[in-house]
């Protein structure tokens, strides 16, 4: 017998019906899941006010910008002192009657000096302060302490200073007549620079050329450099002050020497062996101002310097009776 085919069992209904119109569920068995938001697209428009700005570069003081503004109060300290010398000569002072004769009277030369020492002096600690948010001497880096730790080694090269200038005097000597010892011919002149030329011409000088001048050349060699290399510019000192590159440095020693060797040239009547002498002395004071970082250095040295200088003169003059000895 031959087997039958077994029945095939027929397929289930298929439903048209929903779950849910199968059972209901209730609002509290729904659990919404919260689909997570959108990663923002970078905009590149605002991309760069986005990004935080660049460090601003180191700020060194003092500048070719602060010099400008000593300059300036040099010129205000020129005006007060040719008004004030218009009074003295009108009231005849020191038995000075016209223009012509002050201009070579040591009362109104040496005058003339203080008085523009005295306003550019009070204007720079009165308006450098506001502009550095710093006080006027730990901005020109006066660091007196700095000095009195390298006391021997100051005395040392004021020493050197004065050996050179005994050198240079018997090598390239000056006129015999130079405006300088007409000066001390005068009398009561001698005491006179003397005591102006160790306290006050020192310290205003060096607060001139080394206070300034020299660390504003730097700055402004390195700034020049930095623009056209793309280097950065060197970290600040940790007391803020600003370092400088040896090329700046070199450079500006050379520089504010010869303008402190050629705003002393008339006094020696423009002879070479006066001038090679006031450069290389002022190298010297250059070099004691980068190397202990201290103003107050290089003003010890100055004035270390002419003491001896005047020292020997009076030696020579017996007292400064025989001034003709000059």
């Amino acid at each position: 017998m031959t087997d039958l085919p077994q029945q095939m069992p027929e397929p289930e209904p298929i439903s048209h019906e929903t779950p849910a119109a199968q059972a209901p569920v209730s609002l509290e068995e729904v659990v919404i899941t919260p689909s997570p938001a959108p990663e923002p697209e970078e905009n590149l428009l605002f991309q760069q006010f986005i990004a935080p700005p660049p460090p601003a570069p180191p700020e060194r003081i003092p500048n070719i910008g602060h010099l400008g503004i000593l300059a300036l109060l040099v010129l205000s300290g020129l005006f007060t002192a040719i008004i004030l010398a218009q009074v003295a000569i009108h009231y005849h002072l020191f038995g000075i009657s016209a223009i012509e004769k002050a201009a070579t009277d040591l009362h109104y030369i040496l005058g003339t000096e203080g008085v523009i020492y005295v306003v550019a002096f009070a204007g720079s600690v009165l308006l450098f302060p506001l502009l550095w948010h710093k006080s006027f001497f730990a901005g020109v880096q006066w660091n007196f302490n700095s000095a009195m730790r390298h006391a021997g080694y100051l005395l040392g090269a004021a020493l050197a200073c004065f050996g050179l200038a005994i050198v240079n005097g018997l090598l390239l000597p000056g006129p015999q007549d130079a405006p300088i010892d007409k000066m001390f011919r005068a009398p009561g002149a001698a005491w006179l620079l003397f005591a102006f030329g160790v306290t006050v011409a020192p310290f205003f000088e060096e607060l001139a050329f080394r206070g300034f001048l020299l660390p504003s050349l730097a700055t402004t060699f390195d700034w020049a450099v930095e623009r056209s290399t793309g280097r950065l510019p060197l970290p600040l000192h940790h007391n803020g002050h600003p370092r400088w590159t040896l090329p700046a440095m070199v450079t500006a020693s050379l520089s504010s020497s010869l303008v402190f060797a050629l705003l002393h040239a008339e006094q020696t009547g423009y002879s070479l062996g006066p001038f090679l002498m006031l450069t290389c002395v002022s190298g010297v004071l250059c070099a004691i101002r980068l190397l202990t970082r201290s103003l107050a250095a290089s003003v010890i040295v100055h004035a270390c310097y002419n003491f001896l200088l005047f020292s020997l003169m009076f030696l020579g003059t017996a007292g400064f009776k025989h001034l003709e000895n000059i």
